[in-house]
């Protein structure tokens, strides 16, 4: 499947196929004991066969809440034993939970009888879909008005809907806007995450195990925030017209939206760095929108140095710089520092080791990326201009491919990597294909030549204060004899130490 257009999955219509994955709905409950028995007796009525389906109540207090009498047969309690709000109840009963298939249900929900058969019919063709169900806010009161065995009777009988007339049914407004423009998300790209809204939404449990689950820190916004962690491990989202649910009364959000937003806002900026529009140009956060990775081994200190300060002057400030080289060799014993043959390595240390925007590693972690966009560079002979990596990375967000090719003029190849693109070509690449050739059918990729995309030659500090493979040895003639050519056009002269010029110089000589 390319980006998010779902339409190419061939899904079968309702009703005429034969489920075999099980589910779990998770109900996550706090102080719902009014309508909780109403939305319990809306899944007893579910087309789903009984012995795939289980619900998982998640009791959040304030109180001790009871099972109603009216209730699927495979319905159990679980009670919050720590932490509390929506994505900490959730999180502890997808832990517990034996379907293969989270389905998120609130305890405000009234799902219609094929509410739960309408999604899971995507989870049996992709094991990477999350899936979004449809819902009206409607007045709770005609359901309220009836015992949860009638409630049950009219969803099994598919009249719920006759309860409230058109001008009755409030949409979700804003996920409707973005449906609309977007062709019901076909063409939202890896932007689909964003409508991402849990009250009746689905998704495999390893899947969501493997995206981290949810961020049970959050206390509002855990929906849109599990969907950028979704939308990360390449999944699909499909919002389906027929999964239908009634949600008995309004939001928060609806009723107090700028509050909710400016509340929301700063945790979305630091955690989930796919939700851009919420940071601020020259902040720091928790997660880095851009990973520059560098492996500095085998580099000269001159070409490593060069070039992250040319990454670390970018006018994209929400980035990382990720070294790699043998970081864990070093000691602290005594030694000929000079002649230690880690001394480059030990510079690099000392020069990084203390700024916030990078971290030294042997290795890069397992898995995938922590950041939406990660660029390697082959070498530190070339390093991006000050706009380079800004503009490349907006060209990606405005076209939506997964992979730009860097090719440089030294024959070296850079590669800036769309971690979602990259997740979603290694879920569906088999042995016999090649990973670039998926991710450009899945995403689309292109090369571009290094001065076209902003890359040109290292602007070098003197190789002389530096450390060399083969150059001229520390307070040697050679080396002071290229200090001076360096300094002499801006009519400085150094301070070459006193005594044999072609010896190298004593502890605690000259200094330019």
């Amino acid at each position: 499947m390319r980006r998010n257009e779902w339409g190419s999955l061939a899904v079968p219509e309702v009703g005429a196929w034969e489920p075999t994955l099980s589910v779990s709905v998770v109900v996550p409950a706090y102080d719902a004991g009014r309508l909780l028995p109403y939305v319990l007796a809306g899944l007893a009525a579910q087309s789903y066969p009984d012995h795939l389906l289980e619900v998982v109540v998640v009791d959040d207090g304030p109180g001790i809440l009871a099972l109603p009498e009216v209730r699927p047969e495979r319905t159990r309690l679980v009670r919050v034993d720590q932490g509390w709000g929506r994505a900490n109840a959730c999180h502890q009963g997808a832990l517990v939970a034996e379907g293969e298939v989270l389905h998120w249900l609130d305890a405000d929900m009234l799902a219609e009888r094929t509410e739960v058969e309408a999604q899971l019919r995507w989870h049996h063709l992709l094991d990477h879909v999350a899936v979004l169900g449809d819902k009206w806010f409607v007045d709770p009161a005609p359901v309220l008005a009836r015992t949860p065995a009638e409630v049950r009777a009219v969803v099994e009988a598919d009249e719920v809907g006759s309860w409230w007339g058109q001008d009755e049914r409030t949409p979700h407004t804003w996920v409707e806007e973005v449906y609309g423009r977007t062709d019901d998300l076909r063409e939202a790209g890896w932007f689909a995450l964003r409508t991402h809204t849990g009250a009746c939404a689905s998704v495999r449990r390893d899947t969501y195990l493997a995206a981290g689950g949810m961020d049970t820190t959050l206390r509002l916004g855990e929906d849109i925030s599990l969907g950028a962690r979704l939308g990360e491990v390449g999944c699909v989202f499909v919002p389906d017209r027929e999964a239908l649910s009634w949600h008995l009364g309004p939001t928060h959000v609806m009723e107090r939206r700028e509050q909710v937003n400016a509340y929301n806002d700063p945790f979305f900026a630091d955690a989930s760095p796919v939700l851009r529009a919420k940071r601020r140009p020259g902040r720091t956060y928790a997660v880095p929108y851009l990973d520059v990775v560098l492996d500095v081994r085998e580099l000269e200190v001159a070409d490593v140095v060069a070039t992250v300060d040319a990454v670390l002057a970018s006018s994209l400030h929400d980035l990382r710089v990720t070294l790699l080289g043998d970081f864990a060799t070093l000691s602290d014993e005594r030694m000929a520092l000079l002649d230690d043959p880690s001394l480059p390595t030990r510079i690099v240390q000392q020069t990084y080791g203390s700024d916030p925007r990078v971290r030294l590693l042997s290795a890069l972690p397992a898995g995938r990326s922590d950041t939406p966009f990660r660029l390697t560079l082959p070498g530190a002979t070339f390093a991006p201009r000050r706009a380079a990596l800004e503009e490349l990375l907006l060209h990606l967000e405005h076209t939506h491919d997964g992979l730009r090719l860097i090719d440089l003029r030294d024959g070296t190849v850079a590669r800036l990597e769309r971690t979602a693109a990259v997740e979603r070509a290694a879920r569906v690449v088999r042995l016999d294909e090649d990973l670039d050739a998926v991710l450009d059918e899945v995403a689309g990729s292109a090369r571009i030549a290094g001065r076209d995309a902003g890359f040109g030659p290292s602007t070098k500090v003197s190789p002389a204060f530096y450390p060399r493979t083969g150059g001229p040895a520390i307070g040697s003639e050679e080396a002071w004899t290229r200090i001076d050519e360096q300094l002499a056009p801006r009519g400085i002269r150094s301070a070459r130490p006193s005594g044999q010029p072609d010896q190298p110089a004593k502890p605690g000589g000259g200094h330019v």
